[in-house]
């Protein structure tokens, strides 16, 4: 079973604010990726725009409901009033709502789902009583309890923040670990029951099917091992 890769179209939109030219078009790039196949387009409107703008909004709705019909729209942000109200006119399949501060270079981690539960539940119920799925950015090594109040906000999903394996690309140990908990905490939040990884079962098995072999094989297991494996579990 293939992933679902919505395209990010923050750094298009960064080259082209640089020089306020009207290129590279980040319509003109989005299309090329969902012709290309891509099952949607993520955007994340800041307050400042310093790459993605609200009037990129409609012109990215339009393209998908256009031409791409099948396709999802993605908008990210921290739920501002502004950025509710964006939100509410552009229409998108989901909403995924990140604790940035609006000075962040880009979002650095999770929501505090036990101390922000209650604002958190009413920006969900506000979302979903409008018909859009709503995801919340998760920190990767989440508590059990910290899950269960996502829950309690009623959202459909979780992100995790990848950024701590990332930033591990040549530290094999550290990379373990931050795959290690990637895994607990996806497994964790697919148990609730209520909580989706953006396609249940591709991530049960995977993580699943990942968490076995990192518990069995960590003493030989590296990154690169991970991406040949990773690979060859999706050409199942």
């Amino acid at each position: 079973m293939p992933a679902k890769l919505s395209v990010n179209l923050n750094a298009v939109a960064f080259l082209r604010n640089r020089r306020d030219l009207p290129w590279p078009s980040v319509v003109g790039l989005g299309r090329i990726a969902l012709d290309a196949g891509a099952a949607g387009l993520t955007v994340h409107p800041r307050p400042d725009e310093r790459h993605t703008r609200a009037s990129d909004l409609p012109e990215l709705r339009a393209l998908i409901d256009d031409e791409f019909p099948d396709r999802e729209f993605n908008i990210e942000g921290y739920p501002t009033e502004e950025f509710l109200n964006l939100v509410e006119q552009n229409e998108p399949e989901q909403v995924t709502l990140v604790p940035d501060d609006p000075e962040q270079p880009t979002s650095d981690h999770g929501w505090d789902f036990e101390g922000q539960e209650n604002f958190l539940r009413n920006c969900v119920q506000r979302l979903k009583g409008k018909g859009f799925r709503v995801s919340l950015f998760c920190d990767p090594d989440a508590s059990e309890e910290a899950l269960r109040k996502a829950a309690a906000t009623g959202t459909d999903r979780v992100e995790l923040y990848t950024g701590p394996y990332g930033s591990c690309f040549q530290d094999t140990e550290r990379a373990q670990e931050a795959l290690a908990d990637l895994a607990r905490t996806s497994v964790l939040a697919l148990d609730m029951g209520s909580l989706q990884m953006h396609s249940n079962t591709v991530w049960r098995a995977l993580l699943s099917d990942f968490w076995g072999h990192l518990k069995h094989e960590t003493a030989d297991c590296s990154v690169c091992e991970f991406n040949r494996w990773f690979a060859a579990w999706f050409r199942q």
